[in-house]
């Protein structure tokens, strides 16, 4: 199915082949006769600034959303699971679940990815597709909520994925996922402290040079010992 496809593409990060694609992606958004009159005006909004904004401007909303928000990860059972093992075991059996249809994944990325998931649901029946993202529907409402309090126009898209999935997520599953959110801000700031890499060396300033040197001099005198000791005994 087309339409699955085209909402994935549109969660990529922008290029200048996406921008070239938005035209054609909205086409197919307009004609999904399953997407609210709503949710199918939020996706054209959406597709035409992809489409006519500065793709370098459009990179950076991307990057300031999705990749440096937990909340907002497009990796389905970060959501749930987290860093724990259970994520792990989940995301094995999402794969084999692939691989039980006859499809294996050919890129370097997690089964769990959302656009990735939908390139999946394009390629099964329709029921199964619907079944499939009802399962994940809770997910897709918490991250419309966050989007949509951001005023983000991507929230259109995980609009249109409720919709699709014909069923209505649990409100008190939703609101314990986002009972914990943190404002983006404080979000973005612990990222960039995860990603901050350590010294090869601890310490830092001049204390931490001399005793880099003090430790270099004992290895030479240590060196120049063993020398001496392998002479005499010649």
């Amino acid at each position: 199915m087309k339409i699955y496809r085209a909402l994935g593409a549109l969660l990529q990060y922008p290029t200048a082949e996406l921008a070239d694609a938005a035209g054609e992606i909205a086409a197919i958004v307009s004609a999904e006769e399953r997407l609210s009159r709503r949710g199918r005006t939020a996706i054209d909004g959406l597709a035409a600034r992809l489409g006519l904004s500065d793709l370098l401007t459009a990179q950076e909303t991307y990057v300031g959303l999705f990749d440096r928000s937990r909340s907002l990860s497009l990796h389905l059972f970060e959501h749930i699971h987290g860093e724990s093992r259970d994520r792990g075991q989940a995301m094995i059996n999402l794969a084999a679940h692939y691989e039980t249809h006859g499809y294996s994944i050919d890129v370097n990325e997690l089964p769990d990815y959302l656009p990735l998931f939908l390139e999946f649901l394009s390629l099964t029946e329709p029921e199964e597709a619907a079944g499939l993202l009802s399962d994940v529907a809770h997910i897709l409402a918490a991250i419309r909520i966050r989007l949509e309090r951001r005023q983000s126009d991507y929230a259109g898209i995980f609009q249109a994925l409720e919709e699709l999935a014909g069923r209505k997520p649990d409100r008190a599953v939703v609101e314990g996922l986002l009972e914990h959110d943190k404002p983006p801000a404080e979000e973005a700031a612990e990222i960039d402290k995860d990603w901050e890499e350590a010294p090869a060396f601890a310490g830092t300033g001049d204390g931490a040079c001399g005793a880099v040197r003090d430790t270099l001099n004992r290895m030479a005198e240590l060196a120049f010992a063993a020398r001496g000791n392998e002479r005499d005994g010649a």
